[in-house]
């Protein structure tokens, strides 16, 4: 059993808190048992798995298939564990795996290019994580077909996007993209409508038919997406707000529209039926 802080193991994923040793390890943390259970799910590969005693007590099957997933497996003491994780109280087990190969419902690993079909959210230099994280697990939930994020937006893998995913990172194909633009260029070639969300925009969002294959347009918390961005939509769209509120947080308006459409698409599929 680990005890020393001054393990190199211990000290290796303890850096793993810091977003530039992430970047250069090409390692993420995954802490907990829901996202380990996901990751297991889903057959996603993981590089070390650490629990305490008590954890692997009480959870012998998912320790035993962890371990068969992993390259190194520990049990460490409980202050150990409490250093190696980013929470205040983790709950007894914390994974790391490598970045940038996400995993796919049907197992395996998920490719960096997205099909561009279905709904998907597109994201501009989104900072929150919470908000990331939340856009996550509602895309996964309303049945989007994926994810993009800008390069200069939070890490997707960051540990309080995991978590705020509440394991439907798995789930959900993701993706960085360098430019959005280019990206967003090239889901119009490929035949879909592109709306941007603005406040000033005279279309409201329960106004588009998002039966068609639709990218969703989101920009910053505070900036708002850029004009060059919405400048290139096809349809720009708004919320209804009460007099004397000025904005939706990002993750709401992202909600409101991936279960508009979700609406939209089961009618449809309802009267085909």
């Amino acid at each position: 059993m680990l005890t020393s802080l001054q393990n190199s193991l211990v000290k290796q994923i303890r850096k793993l808190h810091s977003t530039k040793e992430r970047h250069k390890q090409q390692l993420f943390l995954l802490e907990g048992t829901h996202l380990l259970e996901e990751a297991c799910a889903v057959n996603y590969p993981l590089e070390t798995v650490c629990c305490t005693p008590d954890w692997q007590a009480a959870h012998p099957s998912l320790w035993e298939e962890a371990c068969s997933r992993c390259d190194r497996a520990e049990i460490v003491s409980k202050e150990i564990l409490d250093a190696i994780a980013t929470t205040v109280q983790p709950d007894g087990v914390v994974a790391t795996a490598k970045r940038s190969v996400g995993a796919s419902p049907t197992g395996g690993v998920r490719q960096t290019q997205l099909p561009f079909t279905g709904i998907i959210l597109a994201l501009e230099t989104v900072q929150d994580p919470g908000n990331l994280g939340t856009m996550i697990r509602t895309a996964a939930a309303a049945g989007a077909s994926g994810l993009w994020v800008s390069a200069d937006s939070v890490d997707l893998d960051s540990p309080k996007v995991l978590r705020a995913s509440a394991g439907q990172w798995f789930r959900l194909a993701t993706a960085v993209t360098e430019d959005l633009k280019a990206t967003v260029e090239q889901s119009q070639q490929a035949g879909m409508q592109v709306v941007a969300t603005l406040p000033s925009a005279t279309l409201t969002y329960w106004e588009v038919d998002w039966r068609k294959p639709s990218l969703i347009l989101l920009g910053n918390e505070g900036a708002g997406l850029s004009r060059e961005l919405a400048a290139i939509a096809d349809k720009q769209v708004r919320i209804p707000l009460s007099p004397g509120v000025e904005s939706l947080n990002v993750a709401i308006a992202a909600a409101l529209m991936l279960y508009e459409a979700r609406r939209q698409i089961s009618q449809e599929l309802g009267v085909r039926s």
